[in-house]
């Protein structure tokens, strides 16, 4: 039997700490959701479609004067990061960006095991790529 990982390591910035506090408590209610919980009246209806996906895990990251997130897997749930990133950016950084890749791996060589992609997310778009996609798309 072999095992597959979807890693991905990324910080995001935010600019205070009370947002901070949000997208962590934010994200705890997302994951009690996810386990069966009942979903809060005031939970982000934007959000609601990528609980299932919500396999990430979270955790303060701020060095002296800055306030962020550490948002790292090795399960997946890149479409939740993704909507999750563009939500607080739409809620505190309308200008701002986030960008990241990820890996596709396995615990045994398995052909359809490996790859990866990348994101680009803003408050008003998410585009990604993967390698499976590029190689469809230009193997000619």
């Amino acid at each position: 039997m072999a095992d597959y990982f979807t890693n991905f390591s990324l910080v995001v910035s935010l600019p205070s700490e009370a947002a901070q506090t949000y997208a962590l408590e934010l994200h705890h209610r997302a994951s009690q959701a996810s386990q069966g919980d009942d979903l809060p009246k005031d939970f982000p209806k934007e959000l609601e479609g990528a609980l299932e996906d919500w396999q990430f895990d979270l955790e303060a990251d701020s060095p002296v004067g800055n306030h962020g997130l550490w948002l790292h897997s090795m399960n997946g749930g890149v479409d939740a990061v993704c909507a999750f990133i563009q939500h607080l950016l739409q809620r505190f950084d309308p200008q701002g960006r986030a960008t990241f890749e990820w890996s596709h791996d396995c615990s045994k060589p398995r052909t359809d095991a490996y790859g990866g992609g990348a994101a680009i997310v803003t408050a008003q778009e998410i585009k990604t790529i993967n390698t499976a996609q590029w190689l469809a798309e230009n193997a000619g």
